[in-house]
């Protein structure tokens, strides 16, 4: 482990939260594996099965199914050690999230992975840190969560990931009107951050977030906003059941008219959403089945097709968690600061191509895709763009 000067490991110490203490203290005396190397080891995937996010949150736990069944041959074991994996429901809620992760603590769970949802995922890295667990965020995109403390990592990509590669789809914005459409929660507030630092600070567009309440369902009024500001650029950032109404208001007030857009490619079941402007807005991608031929790949992709499931959006994200976890303890055993210093620098081949851990921050360098949408409503097709290299589009390393 490189001691960084970036963030520091915190003892748990008197930084461990009272209540939590007595529950784990008194469970772990209680450990019938008796921490020895022959016992299972207690993983748990934390995620959306419920709420607003509960497709993507179906998506991270099968891929994670499959990355485990590759990354251990079919076995479910690591060097003889069984994976007891537990599955709990967020509902998309950081306080339910919050509850089943010291519930999985309690137990003595050391791996934690699985939420999908940024305001959740936020919420959980803070209890990594104070009960020193093995924390490996889900599909959260938010920035927030590279760097946050010493026991966090993620599988997925991060929004400042997405943004960079947009900026290599417009062109010159200097001087240009970027409109940020997006929920009002974490990740859409994270959005408008990276849009602003990279295509405001860095290129010289004058960027405008435009925020609707997560729970909206009547978007018109928001959609209104957005032609309201002429923009030259409309970057959307949206998520969940609601991803279907936002494009029918983006596409009913004209914006495809007078704009263009960008959005990321989301998941297969929004594709018909976008109507006949499918093929008219530039799609930013961090996975498509279709964008990588490599051996991980084929292998989510066939498992997937077992469960007669068409790999999508999330899946890759789920079995790069799996591949982490294989590896914290195939190397770190049952000590922690060894799965820590195992997945640090750990550089490897995911579902997308050649990923790498950076170490002094965590953050998750990974290829990243441009993308459009081929064929008719009903059966559109993404069709591959541009591959980004996973160092040319890396993140600034964070800070505390």
């Amino acid at each position: 482990m490189a001691n960084s000067s970036t963030f520091k490991r915190v003892r748990l110490g008197a930084l461990l939260v009272g209540s939590l203490a007595l529950v784990v203290g008194a469970c772990a005396s209680e450990d019938p594996s008796g921490g020895g190397d022959a016992g299972p080891v207690k993983v748990g995937v934390v995620t959306s099965q419920s709420g607003l996010l509960s497709a993507y949150g179906e998506q991270f736990t099968q891929g994670f199914k499959a990355g485990i069944d590759y990354a251990t041959d079919g076995t479910g074991e690591v060097d003889g050690r069984k994976l007891d994996i537990e599955y709990a429901d967020d509902g998309t809620d950081p306080a339910k999230a919050t509850a089943a992760v010291t519930s999985m603590v309690g137990k003595g769970t050391q791996i934690i992975t699985g939420p999908v949802s940024s305001g959740v995922a936020v919420q959980v890295a803070p209890l990594a840190e104070q009960n020193q667990f093995l924390y490996i965020s889900g599909s959260a995109a938010t920035d927030a969560i590279t760097g946050i403390n010493d026991y966090t990592f993620r599988s997925g990509r991060q929004t400042y990931q997405d943004v960079v590669t947009s900026a290599r789809i417009v062109g010159d914005l200097n001087g240009k009107k970027v409109v940020v459409f997006a929920q009002d929660y974490e990740f859409g507030q994270a959005n408008v951050a990276a849009v602003k630092a990279v295509l405001g600070e860095e290129q010289g567009a004058d960027v405008v977030p435009v925020l609707a309440p997560v729970d909206a369902t009547d978007l018109t009024p928001f959609a209104r906003q957005v032609i309201d500001e002429k923009p030259d650029l409309v970057f959307a950032a949206w998520a969940g059941e609601t991803t279907n109404a936002m494009w029918q208001s983006l596409s009913q007030q004209g914006v495809f008219d007078d704009t263009v857009v960008v959005t990321g490619l989301a998941d297969r079941a929004s594709f018909d959403s976008f109507g006949p402007a499918a093929q008219r807005i530039d799609f930013v991608s961090h996975y498509f089945a279709e964008a990588s031929d490599n051996e991980p790949n084929k292998a989510l992709v066939s498992y997937l097709e077992g469960e007669n499931v068409k790999a999508d959006i999330f899946h890759n994200d789920g079995f790069v968690a799996a591949q982490l976890v294989v590896r914290a303890v195939r190397e770190g055993g049952d000590d922690v600061n060894g799965m820590i210093e195992a997945l640090e620098g750990w550089e490897f081949t995911g579902p997308k191509g050649q990923q790498r851990i950076r170490e002094e921050d965590h953050a998750m360098l990974q290829p990243m895709f441009t993308a459009s949408l081929t064929g008719e409503v009903g059966a559109l097709t993404p069709e591959l763009g541009e591959t980004l290299a996973a160092e040319d589009i890396a993140p600034p390393v964070a800070s505390e």
